[in-house]
């Protein structure tokens, strides 16, 4: 439940949400949530439920690799336990591969589907994020600056407004650190 209650706190800091703002939004007092975060209050199925709804995540992504050992829990992450977070929709499907978001990064395994662009620039925000291309090519846009990579380049920008397209007939996939955590 420790880890249960530090992926929210990590969750509502990445938002910029207060603990009373989130609370609020959840229709739960300040006091329970701030249990929850803590590892002192077990919450529900369905508060759970209203959790990940309000992060936009599926319910899956608080019970990943709880059928793991207990020494392998918050350490590793097994393929089968990777949770996925965004949305294929947008032509960007997304796994968290850290086993938490208590740490001072996250590692994600993002696919850019073929052709697909991101819907303008994402704005700049206090964190660093840096990566690899596995495979495919893919166009990072930094600001005015557009660099074409391909498999095996890597990047990294700070505090930086971006965007993205995948220009090619195969999915672009990169392994993407980002830090602090925001998911």
């Amino acid at each position: 439940m420790d880890r249960i209650g530090q992926d929210i706190r990590a969750l509502r800091k990445a938002r910029r949400m207060t603990i009373a703002d989130c609370a609020a939004a959840l229709d739960r007092s300040l006091g329970w949530l701030s249990q929850v975060e803590r590892g002192m209050t077990t919450p529900s199925v369905h508060d759970l439920g209203q959790i990940a709804r309000l992060f936009d995540l599926n319910i899956s992504f608080f019970f990943r690799s709880s059928s793991r050992r207990p020494e392998e829990q918050g350490l590793v992450v097994r393929a089968a336990d990777r949770s996925a977070i965004g949305s294929a929709e947008s032509g960007l499907s997304e796994e968290l591969l850290s086993p938490g978001l208590s740490g001072s990064f996250e590692m994600i395994r993002s696919v850019f589907a073929p052709g697909s662009k991101s819907s303008g620039m994402r704005p700049a925000r206090d964190k660093e994020d840096g990566g690899v291309l596995l495979s495919g090519r893919l166009n990072l846009i930094l600001g005015s600056a557009r660099f074409e990579l391909g498999p095996g380049d890597s990047f990294q920008f700070r505090e930086e407004s971006y965007g993205w397209e995948n220009p090619g007939a195969e999915p672009a996939v990169v392994l993407w650190i980002v830090s602090p955590p925001i998911y």
